[in-house]
């Protein structure tokens, strides 16, 4: 295994590539690794910050411990040494976990405020110059993006945006299914004009809308406008999908646009749908959206999907075996996250299981990654939303309203839970279908297996609505 601290590097890299980079900055990148023996140590900052590791990190670090090292590795989690230094006092940080995708690096907000932190001012800049942003510690580059027939426009347009050539290509939108590569070549856009000490500003479509009616409610808004607009050479906005409906946000996105094309700043945007596809959004917004290039990635194909494989296996020092690599690739058909969740499940089942990786224990991890193994689902998010409304007493209609109300709320948690096991829809499918942001899906699935531990009467509940969504599915599967 490489030393602790290069060893660690490469863990915390691959959990970017799944965690909001603000949750990994506030939880993970504050922990010390050190060489206990065969054993890593972790140094924490606080009693605090240690359990919360233990309760939602620590699996998540070991499975991708396993990768990067090639076999399991165990973790001990201890307190670090108060420091002497009042300056660098320990404050915990908030529940970043609880406050929403926003996907925008610490980094990026310095670069906007025009400031640093003492560990970017000893980064090297390699573009040069006096001044700039602070470089975006991403684990996503150009060097690592494996380039086919299905994604070559859009990367050929993504380095064309950061190499600060072809203007013609502003603003830049990226359209793609979840997990196909449209983040990747969002942050390394991001990370390359950064490190040419360009302002950039990373934020998805939820930070933008946040932070614009915080300006609103404390009477800042000259200051956002600022931020957004005189202080910025390069906006990527993530997931504008998100803004339907939100009509003074998309007025405010809409004249940001207007004044950083007008003045030769650069844009990038990315959704899950083109930009006429996209319900609730003004005509001029929409406008502007497709005034640039439209970029869509498609599925991998078999060849892409082989290159990705072998190089994320090469990356983690793992020696995939030819037949088991063609069974992967003939295996696993769908996203790019699909193919790295059936590499990680095989590489921590041989690990943990201290076995070579076989074709046996290919077709074991397969059988497992829901893409591959799981049943073909039929029924729709309208179907299981009426059948959840109909037993507690309400209507479709109020699920999708935005009532915080107990009556409401439970029954729209367990209705998001169960279309998340009854259909084949993405999490920001069955979000929008409740008028809610992609991440309350997630949120609703912890609610709803807590309850279903703690509660008797919902467990009882729940197993009335999932005997009646069989039959259903039963009965759409003979039609």
């Amino acid at each position: 295994m490489s030393p602790p601290t290069v060893f660690w590097d490469g863990v915390v890299r691959r959990l970017e590539a799944e965690v909001p980079a603000f949750v990994v900055e506030a939880w993970v990148r504050p922990l010390v690794a050190e060489a206990n023996g065969e054993r890593i140590r972790l140094l924490c900052p606080s009693a605090l910050h240690r359990e919360r590791v233990r309760e939602r990190f620590l699996p998540r670090i070991r499975m991708h411990a396993a990768v990067e090292a090639g076999k399991a590795v165990e973790f001990d989690l201890d307190l670090a040494a108060p420091s002497s230094d009042p300056r660098t006092s320990a404050v915990e940080p908030r529940d970043a976990s609880d406050a929403g995708d926003a996907r925008a690096p610490s980094a990026t907000a310095d670069a906007a405020r025009g400031t640093r932190s003492p560990a970017a001012r000893e980064r090297p800049r390699p573009c040069g110059g006096p001044r700039g942003a602070e470089q975006h510690s991403l684990p996503y580059s150009f060097d690592n993006f494996v380039v086919g027939a299905c994604n070559r426009l859009a990367r050929e347009a993504s380095l064309a945006v950061a190499h600060g050539t072809q203007q013609s290509v502003n603003p830049l939108y990226l359209a793609s299914a979840p997990g196909l590569g449209k983040t990747h070549l969002a942050r390394a856009i991001a990370g390359a004009r950064a490190q040419c000490d360009a302002r950039v500003i990373y934020a998805s479509a939820e930070a933008f809308t946040n932070q614009f009616t915080g300006a609103l409610r404390n009477r800042k808004i000259e200051d956002f406008k600022r931020r957004f607009r005189s202080h910025c050479d390069l906006l990527v906005v993530e997931d504008v999908q998100f803004l339907g409906g939100k009509r003074a946000t998309q007025l405010e996105l809409f004249h940001t646009l207007s004044h950083l094309v007008a003045i030769g700043a650069r844009v990038v945007l990315t959704a899950d749908r083109l930009p006429g596809e996209i319900g609730g959004i003004d005509e001029r917004l929409r406008s502007h959206m497709s005034a640039g290039l439209v970029a869509t990635l498609e599925r991998p194909d078999s060849l892409v999907r082989r290159e990705i494989l072998r190089a994320k296996a090469a990356h983690g020092g793992v020696r995939l075996p030819d037949d088991c690599l063609d069974r992967l690739v003939d295996g696993v058909r769908g996203s790019v996250r699909d193919l790295e969740g059936a590499l990680v499940q095989l590489v921590t089942t041989a690990s943990l299981l201290k076995r070579p990786i076989d074709l046996e224990l290919t077709e074991q991890a397969l059988a497992k990654v829901a893409a591959t193994g799981a049943p073909q689902r039929r029924l729709s998010i309208e179907a299981i939303t009426e059948v959840v409304a109909k037993l507690f007493a309400t209507t479709p209609a109020a699920l999708a309203a935005r009532s915080r109300r107990r009556e409401v709320r439970v029954p729209r948690q367990l209705a998001m839970y169960l279309c998340r096991i009854y259909t084949q829809q993405p999490a920001a499918e069955i979000a929008r279908a409740f008028g809610r942001m992609h991440s309350s899906v997630s949120n609703a699935a912890k609610v709803v297996e807590r309850q279903l531990l703690e509660s008797a009467p919902f467990r009882y509940k729940v197993e009335a609505i999932t005997a009646r969504l069989d039959e259903l599915e039963r009965a759409a599967a003979q039609r």
